[in-house]
């Protein structure tokens, strides 16, 4: 699993790539935990290359939504594959998150 943010635009960009299971989680949470304060600025998550999420990985993003929201924020959520977004589906998340 490889996180990264970079700044663009005004917003963040967070990409996701590899399989974002229990033992990922806590690297990849490192990585993003500066998205929990958003500081106003709208985040993307780019899942393009993310194969597989597992629930650590959805309270991961559950705890960015919380923090942008608080802030003023949103979180969108690009390009996910579809077992990625039959998770969502499953879990009722995707009526949380904005999905492009």
């Amino acid at each position: 699993m490889v996180a990264t943010i970079q700044e663009l635009d005004n917003q963040y960009v967070a990409t996701l790539k590899g399989e974002l299971d229990t033992a990922a989680a806590v690297e990849a949470e490192q990585v993003l935990k500066p998205l929990y304060k958003s500081d106003g600025r709208d985040i993307v998550i780019d899942c393009t290359d993310l194969e597989y999420i597992a629930s650590s990985g959805l309270r991961i993003l559950i705890s960015i939504l919380k923090g942008a929201k608080a802030n003023g924020s949103k979180v969108s959520l690009r390009n996910l594959n579809d077992d990625v977004k039959n998770v969502f589906r499953l879990t009722g998340f995707i009526n949380l998150f904005d999905i492009v």
